[in-house]
């Protein structure tokens, strides 16, 4: 179990990541892949990924990366830097400019319980070499396993970032924290990651903690192993339903969706996607649009299986927001 141990003014400077963060999305999917989970929602993007990697002269290419994430475990903390979240290239500039000490320190705790290609030595000593090729492996791997599905990875950040705004409304900074259940539980300042796969403590030193919702994420939260690094948990979110239109069902994903666009058109479904831009329950949006809670219900679903929308429910409420195309629908 990891406890994170707050102060009050922890409580204070904790927060959300504000969209998800591209080297965290990359590590964890490396994980996902390698890993023997049976879960529905990702076994088709798994097997597409790992056939594009073969075919990608040859998995050779990729040895290193795959090495230095293994399915379980530590895996390095200077993969995830906090620059990350000022976009992927200054992501991967930070890789390339990490310290000889991190990248030693880093790699001799992930040796201790990982084979290591001869390849990760001279990464070890900093070898400006082997620290482009990493990086350009990791670019051509988030090319190939990422970006084709960046948007519905970020329609299921802004909806855990919704759900949790609305806590933090509801309840301050503790109901935020409190929100976080089933996978942590918070109580009396101190946050319980019950999973998590050794004991430890960290103490947040008046620092205040990152949150970061994350995709890849599959079940345990994650941090960072180092406690001097800037204080970041990681926790998984609702996949809303998969990855790619494909994932669903066989029909092509472009005539499904202009199919689901023509049934759109109307008054109502438009004051519907007005409201959810800012997130909105079954029941507000009925109150709102005067309109019968099954009405809302209907319009709801038409507007999400054209991927205007995404829903998460939590309890007995729903809570409707919108996808980046629907953003951009409703904003031309």
């Amino acid at each position: 179990m990891l406890k994170v141990i707050f102060s009050s003014e922890d409580i204070l400077r904790t927060r959300v990541a504000p969209a998800a963060d591209p080297l965290w999305e990359l590590v964890l999917s490396l994980h996902l892949l390698q890993g023997r989970s049976r879960d529905p929602l990702s076994t088709t993007w798994r097997r597409g990924v790992a056939r594009g990697l073969r075919t990608d002269t040859g998995p050779e290419r990729y040895r290193l990366l795959l090495a230095l994430n293994p399915p379980r475990g530590y895996f390095p903390d200077f993969l995830t830097p906090s620059a990350s979240r000022e976009g992927f290239e200054a992501g991967l500039e930070a890789v390339r400019g990490t310290p000889v000490d991190m990248l030693r320190r880093d790699l001799t705790v992930l040796a201790a319980e990982n084979p290591l290609p001869p390849a990760a030595t001279a990464l070890a000593r900093g070898e400006p070499e082997v620290l482009r090729d990493l990086t350009d492996t990791m670019a051509r791997y988030q090319e190939l396993a990422i970006s084709p599905y960046w948007a519905r990875v970020q329609a299921a950040v802004e909806a855990d970032r919704a759900r949790r705004a609305r806590a933090m409304l509801d309840g301050g900074a503790e109901g935020l924290l409190a929100s976080l259940r089933p996978t942590m539980r918070w109580a009396d300042g101190v946050l319980e990651v019950l999973d998590y796969p050794d004991t430890r403590e960290l103490h947040l030193d008046g620092r205040g903690l990152l949150l970061v919702p994350s995709f890849f994420c599959s079940r345990t939260p994650v941090a960072l192993l180092d406690p001097s690094l800037p204080p970041v948990l990681v926790y998984p979110v609702d996949r809303l339903g998969g990855l790619t239109p494909e994932a669903a069902g066989a029909r092509d994903g472009a005539a499904a969706q202009r199919e689901a666009l023509a049934a759109l058109l109307g008054r109502t479904r438009a004051a519907v996607l007005q409201v959810a831009d800012e997130g909105c329950t079954t029941g507000e949006m009925a109150r709102r649009l005067r309109i019968s809670a099954a009405a809302a219900s209907q319009h709801t679903t038409v507007l999400r299986n054209a991927g205007l929308l995404v829903s998460h429910r939590d309890r007995n409420t729903v809570l409707h927001t919108l996808t980046p195309l629907g953003r951009a629908v409703l904003d031309a």
